[in-house]
């Protein structure tokens, strides 16, 4: 095989070793533009000097684009130099045609004296379906068929992989929607409580999980408060939270005090045997006797700053995650006053790898938030101060506060 530029065959790698070179190092991630990266380095490494891959926007036909496709260039590696420029009839009427007629197009331009360069492009095309076009060039001899067809397979994969990376952002969108849907309107608390919720998704290519947070109106003005988290990821996780959350809605009706709640949640969940473990937090917020009661399964304390923007980590007994059947769940009762706002949250919002969780709390437990701040920008405040928008993990946070009552 004639190597990159004319190289001695002798130090040549085989189309075997090329081949592999390209399974390894292109759509070695699900994100689009590192796929076309790869593919710019790939051929760059092996077929020309220059390399540089346009994508076709998203709602594209998928077969063939209409005249004058709208190409964005996503990626390039090599001598970028001689990507430009281009008299009329050079490179873009070429990726063009490489386009609407589904096969590489190569071709030797000569630029007013200079040395040819030259172009080959070959369309990103996999399953009958178009992505864009890579532009390949280099100055010396014209490219091999070898040249071209290992070109060729190198692009075909880049496309396949781009493919599976817009069916996985498909799937994380309909779950992303699913989850919003499912947690855009939390029950509504009693007028008693100033309440606000966020959730937000972690990033990368990780499927949401089954994080999630409802407020249960109860009798005598009380409400019942709370945060969970479905364990795993993806579509499954998203429809479980669901369960849980219809579950605790009937059992919270009953009236009964949040380790009862759990108990009832633990053995259902037991018996049906069909759903994922799941941690949760209950509080039931009393503002006529400023009182907050208290149970945990599996899941991380509440955070309350005080009125001075000081904050308090809650310790109380945590049982076992709901679904195990074990049961034992305790409840603590404290005071909790019109100045106290109560932090609800899942572990994304507080764990780092390679942290301990305790460090993790402390560091939320650590922060100093306005004295004056009311409780959307209270929350805002601790998302921003714990970079949340940037956690490994999806994040649901509860934050709520006594309403205040105004005397004449």
């Amino acid at each position: 095989m004639t190597g990159r530029g004319g190289e001695d065959p002798a130090d040549a790698r085989t189309p075997f070793d090329v081949i592999g070179d390209a399974v390894e190092s292109i759509g070695t991630t699900l994100d689009e533009r590192n796929t076309c990266t790869e593919l710019a380095a790939f051929v760059c490494r092996n077929f020309c000097d220059a390399a540089a891959v346009d994508l076709l926007p998203t709602d594209a036909p998928a077969d063939r684009p209409t005249a004058g496709p709208d190409l964005a260039r996503v990626a390039t590696a090599g001598r970028t130099e001689l990507l430009t420029p281009w008299p009329p009839y050079g490179a873009r009427p070429l990726s063009v045609r490489a386009l609407d007629e589904g096969h590489p197009i190569s071709a030797s331009i000569d630029l007013s004296g200079r040395v040819p360069r030259q172009v080959m492009t070959v369309p990103l095309l996999a399953h009958g379906r178009l992505y864009g076009v890579l532009l390949a060039v280099r100055q010396g001899p014209s490219f091999t068929d070898l040249d071209t067809a290992g070109t060729h397979y190198a692009a075909r994969l880049a496309a396949v992989h781009l493919g599976h990376s817009r069916q996985h952002n498909a799937v994380r969108t309909t779950v992303l929607d699913l989850q919003r849907a499912l947690l855009s309107e939390p029950g509504r608390p009693h007028p008693n409580l100033d309440l606000a919720t966020r959730y937000l998704p972690a990033g990368g290519s990780t499927l949401v999980g089954g994080d999630w947070f409802e407020t249960v109106r109860l009798h005598f003005g009380r409400t019942l408060l709370v945060v969970g988290d479905v364990m795993g990821h993806g579509l499954e996780a998203a429809v479980d939270m669901n369960a849980y959350r219809s579950m605790l809605r009937y059992v919270a009706s009953t009236d009964l005090p949040p380790h009862r709640v759990l108990r009832r949640l633990d053995a259902a969940v037991a018996e049906d045997g069909s759903r994922r473990p799941a941690t949760c937090l209950l509080v039931q917020v009393d503002p006529a006797r400023g009182t907050a009661a208290l149970s945990g399964a599996g899941h991380l304390p509440p955070v309350v700053f005080a009125g001075d923007g000081s904050g308090e980590l809650l310790r109380l007994p945590v049982g076992p995650p709901l679904g195990t059947g074990v049961g034992g769940y305790e409840q603590v009762t404290r005071a909790l006053s019109p100045e106290d706002t109560l932090v609800m949250f899942t572990d994304g919002l507080v764990e780092r790898r390679g942290e301990d969780i305790d460090e993790s709390l402390a560091r939320l437990a650590g922060l100093r938030v306005p004295s004056a701040a009311n409780v959307v920008d209270l929350l805002d405040e601790v998302l921003l101060k714990l970079d949340a928008r940037h956690a490994e993990d999806d994040v649901a946070v509860l934050v709520a506060r006594i309403h205040r009552r105004h005397t004449t």
